[in-house]
């Protein structure tokens, strides 16, 4: 089989349908990456015999190494063992020891199985049970002159756990050794397309490296891959790399790997020993939860005020009420007011504000849907930007968050507002 490659099939009618988001197939390829296996096809299919059968068998005949994940439970829609014992002439037999297993999980929760849990205990002859401490259904290691095939479940966490100390081990012992790594530079505030025209002129220069462009809600990721490198040589050249991409985009490069921009703002007033607080209108306490989820954040952050009705801007943050007559609530001049109006009532030296139209009604030729304007107050000195953001209504309120957040750390990190 061609070395190092494997194919993924993932099975439940719920991916199909939307109903299940596919994080297996997500988590499978960066484990997998990391031990020197790279997955070159993945496949979904649904609870159908006929579906799962033909995508293992195609899977087999091109790369000779195939891991499922889903259908080993004990009910009925749960056929992926039988269906591949059968295509790989590896007939069921039934395990003790895995039923014992089985049993004594049971047991620990104080319940008793059923008869279709016996199921679980079926195991195909030649294959290894990969004991499952996380749930009841053991993952299967199958060799065969067609190649080989791991079975896992698709409950996430028992995948994972399966993965990390029951599979990636194995795949080690079989001398899976040229390590796939990657680095990741995370931006936000800028366009794709900006940020590749910017990157276009170093890209050249960062081979034998890959470049991906990653972009979601918060931004866009820049992820560097080395493929079939030494690990010091490949450690090198990707932080190399990560620097080169980020001498491009400075204003915009918040951090690497999975950084969070609401902790590396909450870092940076930690060093300063700045206080922080917040006003929002349109993003509802969106802003705080982003900071209250980073573990620590009680050090720095005092709390917030959600001003979604005028009334609770002019009573709780002092806004003036003329202010947001002659310029409306989603104006420059009432984000300024209200980041000086939390300040005042947190006593914090460092405030944001956010008020925006977040749709889907509600705008205007003059500002709108997605019209967003911030408000920051550090040590008094007040300023505001605009930004336009796209998208439904979760989206521009998960933008505004991600975009108050950069901005403030855009004005810690130079001392001066941004240009936005």
């Amino acid at each position: 089989m061609p070395e190092h490659h494997v194919e993924l099939v993932t099975i439940g009618t719920e991916l199909l349908l939307g109903f299940t988001v596919d994080s297996n197939a997500a988590f499978l390829g960066q484990a997998l990456s990391a031990a020197g296996v790279r997955i070159v096809r993945r496949t979904s299919v649904g609870d159908r015999p006929d579906e799962i059968r033909a995508a293992v068998d195609e899977a087999l005949a091109r790369s000779g190494f195939v891991i499922t994940t889903g259908g080993l439970g004990p009910t009925r829609d749960d056929m992926s063992k039988g269906i591949v014992a059968d295509l790989l002439g590896m007939p069921l037999e039934f395990d003790d020891r895995v039923w014992q297993a089985v049993l004594a999980r049971y047991a620990r929760f104080g319940r008793t199985p059923v008869e279709s849990n016996r199921s679980q205990a079926m195991v195909p002859r030649g294959g290894v049970p990969l004991l499952n401490q996380w749930g009841t259904a053991p993952g299967l290691w199958l060799e065969s002159t067609r190649g080989l095939v791991v079975l896992l479940p698709g409950v996430p966490l028992e995948m994972r756990m399966l993965t990390e100390h029951e599979v990636v081990p194995r795949l080690a012992g079989r001398g899976f050794g040229t390590i796939i790594r990657s680095a990741t530079l995370r931006t936000c505030g800028i366009p794709e397309s900006t940020l590749a025209e910017r990157v276009g002129d170093v890209e050249a220069a960062l081979a034998p490296l890959t470049l991906a462009y990653l972009p979601s809600v918060a931004g866009v990721d820049l992820r560097l891959t080395a493929w079939n490198i030494p690990a010091a040589g490949a450690a090198a050249m990707l932080d190399a790399g990560i620097e080169r991409l980020r001498t491009v985009a400075p204003q915009w490069a918040y951090g690497v790997g999975d950084t969070d921009l609401a902790a590396v703002v909450l870092e940076q007033l930690r060093t300063a020993q700045r206080k922080l607080a917040v006003a929002e209108s349109c993003t509802g306490g969106l802003l705080g939860g982003r900071i209250t989820d980073v573990a620590g954040a009680s050090d720095v952050f005092l709390g917030g005020i959600v001003a979604y009705d005028n009334r609770v801007k002019e009573q709780a943050l002092s806004v003036p009420a003329e202010l947001i007559a002659n310029h409306g609530a989603v104006s420059a001049q009432v984000a300024q007011a209200m980041a000086s109006g939390v300040a005042t009532a947190f006593g914090a030296e460092v405030a944001m504000a956010v008020t925006g139209i977040a749709g889907p009604g509600g705008g205007s030729d003059e500002k709108p849907v997605g019209t967003v304007w911030f408000g920051f107050s550090i040590d008094g000195r007040v300023d505001a930007h605009k930004s336009v953001f796209g998208g439904i209504r979760t989206e521009v309120r998960e933008r505004a968050v991600q975009g108050a957040l950069l901005g403030l750390w855009q004005r810690l990190s130079v001392g001066t507002a941004a240009q936005s």
